[in-house]
């Protein structure tokens, strides 16, 4: 390269993808060797603590270690920073960028958030949770309200729900003002690693719309959250968790909410006990050390 680089102390290799041959071969040749960091997806599966930490002897020599974000006390834990404070998740503490959509929210709604991958039967859902009695606010992030025009087959036309239902799309917003989105609403449902996260620490409860891969890998990770989830739950609330989050409809276990509430705060406040290390980006930093 015409711009030669320091080279770094570490490397970091996310999601199984390997570094570039040519970076490599500038890594081989820097007088100081770095370390490479395989990180890995999050996962809640048990097998991932054999593997933590542990060494990946590579023939070009430069010493390389997985490191498993996990659940677990023994991974290596999970994007925790920033843990929202409680004052700027203050109902009041509105960002100017949903003061219009959040006028629109009725004071006796229960309101649920919605940012989740297309392929899902949303718009079955939403007129079951219709079937409820009961109104219901929909916070669509952006982008989902046509996702959902798409999904029902007439995207130029638009969703006719029961007046229960009422939709309301807000603005694309920054992840601290999605964190204050999920606190103000009763139910989220959530998708990928990151906002599967911040529902937690938002201590409501949640639909984790995982990824869906091919080979069905996302049904065995998702079983192994649930797991750990649900270890200390009732046969009951375990039965209605478990339902919602494989996209069974609403009016087959919404009856629980109240039971998932309180599970809920529950979770949270165990996570961020077991987390109070700093989670997982000083773990990550612990072992360079």
């Amino acid at each position: 390269s015409r711009h030669p680089v320091a080279p770094p102390d570490v490397v970091i290799e996310a999601f199984g993808c390997d570094l570039p041959e040519r970076y490599l071969a500038g890594l081989l040749i820097a007088p100081k060797k770095p370390i490479i960091i395989n990180l890995e997806y999050l996962s809640a599966e048990p097998w991932i603590v054999d593997f933590h930490r542990k060494a990946s002897p590579q023939a070009h020599g430069i010493p390389k270690y997985f490191f498993f974000p996990g659940f677990q006390e023994n991974a290596g834990g999970i994007l925790i920073d920033p843990v929202p404070k409680k004052s700027d998740l203050a109902e009041q503490s509105i960002p100017e960028s949903l003061k219009t959509s959040w006028e629109r929210l009725r004071p006796n709604a229960k309101r649920i958030s919605v940012f989740c991958y297309p392929g899902v039967p949303l718009l079955k859902w939403l007129e079951d949770l219709a079937s409820l009695n009961e109104p219901f606010d929909i916070v669509l992030t952006h982008g989902q309200l046509e996702q959902l025009q798409l999904s029902s087959g007439h995207p130029s036309t638009p969703i006719s729900l029961p007046d229960s239902i009422q939709l309301i799309s807000i603005p694309f917003v920054s992840q601290d003002e999605y964190d204050w989105v999920l606190s103000q609403c009763d139910f989220n449902i959530v998708r990928g690693e990151d906002s599967f996260v911040r529902a937690q620490l938002a201590g409501k409860p949640f639909i984790w719309h995982i990824y869906p891969q091919e080979d069905r890998a996302h049904e065995i990770k998702l079983a192994a959250f649930l797991d750990l989830y649900l270890e200390n739950a009732s046969q009951e609330l375990k039965h209605a968790v478990i339902a919602a989050m494989t996209w069974a409809l609403p009016s087959e276990w919404y009856s629980s909410i109240d039971r998932w509430n309180e599970h809920s705060k529950a979770w949270q406040a165990e996570l961020l006990g077991k987390q109070a290390d700093g989670g997982l980006a000083a773990r990550l930093m612990g072992f360079v050390a």
